[in-house]
């Protein structure tokens, strides 16, 4: 936050990458006042934010103080079989694209072997 080559813009939504075949600027909206900017620049990296969108679980699944789904060590079962977890509802420690695909991989088989296992 203190390399004054980069910027914050909180309370911002992106709305649009701008340029052609190269990065040339955005256009945010500012959720506050719904005003639109647009702003030059050559680089974009684009923080979604560190809470789990599990809200709508609560009470059902267990989660840990965070809201993270809590899976059994190397699965994806939650507490409730037959359902499964993975990826940035589940992960509080690793939060990648590409770890999510494992997990979300990983939720497939549990769910394809509760699945033949149920017949």
């Amino acid at each position: 936050m203190n390399n004054e080559k980069i910027s914050f813009q909180w309370n911002s939504a992106l709305e649009e990458v701008l340029g052609d075949n190269v990065v040339t600027g955005i256009r945010v909206r500012n959720v506050q006042t719904n005003q639109l900017e647009e702003i030059p620049l050559s680089g974009v990296f684009v923080a979604i934010g560190h809470t789990p969108n599990t809200s709508l679980f609560t009470g059902l699944l267990d989660m840990d103080e965070q809201g993270y789904i809590r899976t059994q060590p190397h699965r994806s079962t939650t507490n409730i079989p037959g359902v499964f977890a993975s990826g940035d509802v589940q992960d509080s420690h690793y939060r990648q694209a590409i770890t999510a695909a494992g997990s979300g991989c990983m939720a497939a088989i549990d769910a394809e072997r509760y699945l033949e296992a149920s017949h």
